[in-house]
């Protein structure tokens, strides 16, 4: 099809309709008519393919170009994700004339993703332990959270909050810490393990480690050692 006219947004909404391109899954536009935003939209269908991989329930809102909007004759429009865009939130794709005039304009959309994750059931100090009681497995919606949600309350175990969380608040990671096992100035226990052999002795932590962590330890004795800190203030080097 030739068109020999300027296209406004009316009538690029009126040439839209959808053709599957088996090969990199892109959608083609020829003419037709499609209303922008409903279930059957050809540009919405395209926004909800793109994101099917997305975790949880997608929303897709498709918003409208400038009604001032001028384009130049074209037989065919195809859409396509701009560089640098995540379809996440409020974004946008770009529409392309690929047959008849060169332009490229960009198209608002909103992506919204739903899932389950935890909800604080009471405000939270900062500093406390947090476990199974203080929250609840809720929908939400994860495009509005700036962090990552946690959903397995697995990832709750051993932890204290690292802020205040009210009531209702999405639990996200950076709100959770793990507590060092072995903190700057505790006195500590420094396990020697060997082949067959097991010797300790007392000395005093130089800094915060968590289980697991490498940790510097001056003895009685006045030496400056290095080991692996443990539950109960327990250092431990293998020798």
């Amino acid at each position: 099809m030739k068109l020999r006219y300027p296209l406004n947004l009316r009538l690029l909404q009126g040439l839209l309709f959808c053709t599957a391109l088996a090969a990199g899954g892109l959608l083609a536009w020829g003419t037709a008519d499609a209303s922008t935003g409903g279930p059957g939209d050809p540009l919405k269908l395209y926004v909800e393919k793109a994101t099917a991989g997305l975790p949880g329930r997608v929303e897709v809102n498709i918003g409208t170009l400038d009604e001032r909007l001028k384009l130049g004759p074209c037989g065919r429009v195809e859409p396509y994700i701009p560089a640098g865009t995540r379809l996440w939130g409020k974004t946008q794709i770009g529409l392309r004339c690929i047959e008849g005039s060169r332009w490229s304009v960009f198209l608002p959309v909103e992506v919204k993703v739903f899932g389950q994750a935890l909800v604080s059931t009471r405000p939270l100090a900062f500093g406390v332990p947090v476990n199974a009681d203080d929250v609840r497995l809720d929908e939400v919606e994860f495009t509005k959270e700036a962090g990552m949600a946690i959903s397995d309350p697995r990832q709750l175990e051993g932890k204290t909050t690292t802020r205040m969380v009210a009531a209702g608040q999405v639990m996200r990671m950076e709100y959770l810490r793990t507590p060092p096992a072995i903190g700057a100035g505790d006195p500590v226990r420094v396990v020697y393990t060997g082949d067959g052999f097991n010797i300790s002795t007392s000395g005093r932590a130089m800094g915060n480690a968590a289980e697991g962590q490498s940790v510097r330890v001056q003895t009685d004795a006045g030496r400056i050692v290095q080991g692996t800190a443990r539950a109960g203030r327990i250092v431990e080097m293998r020798l």
